[in-house]
């Protein structure tokens, strides 16, 4: 796991909501898997060809990831509109940096990610 479970957990109780509120991240809606609860999650979304691609900072473990992969859909909030994405896969790293464009920033060696969650957009 690049980064620690704890961070995680303070993250989920402290920044996230924060950042909801905020507005002005990204905010993916997916549906618990075990509870069907609907769960807000800021994340970094990263538009690709048809889709969006997420940095899986926690690893694919994290329980956002799996309530994605279980619903296979979610829905995203970015910049004023709400997006339906579905078909959600893991992918590694070199298939992911070759979709991301080169102005987005990788993410630091020293995290050691080489999990990503990508994501095609429902047409209308």
């Amino acid at each position: 796991m690049p980064m620690p479970g704890w961070w995680g957990h303070v993250n989920k109780r402290v920044f996230n909501p924060r950042a909801i509120a905020g507005g002005k991240w990204p905010v993916l809606t997916h549906a618990g898997r075990t509870s069907g609860a609907t769960y807000r999650t800021p994340l970094d979304a990263h538009p690709v060809d048809g889709g969006y691609l997420f940095v899986l900072v926690y690893g694919s473990g994290s329980d956002w990831v799996q309530n994605v992969l279980a619903a296979d859909s979610a829905r995203l909030q970015v910049d004023g509109r709400e997006l339906k994405l579905t078909a959600p896969r893991l992918i590694g790293k070199d298939e992911a940096f070759q979709a991301l464009s080169d102005e987005v920033a990788r993410p630091p060696r020293l995290l050691r990610i080489s999990e990503f969650l990508r994501m095609d957009i429902v047409a209308d």
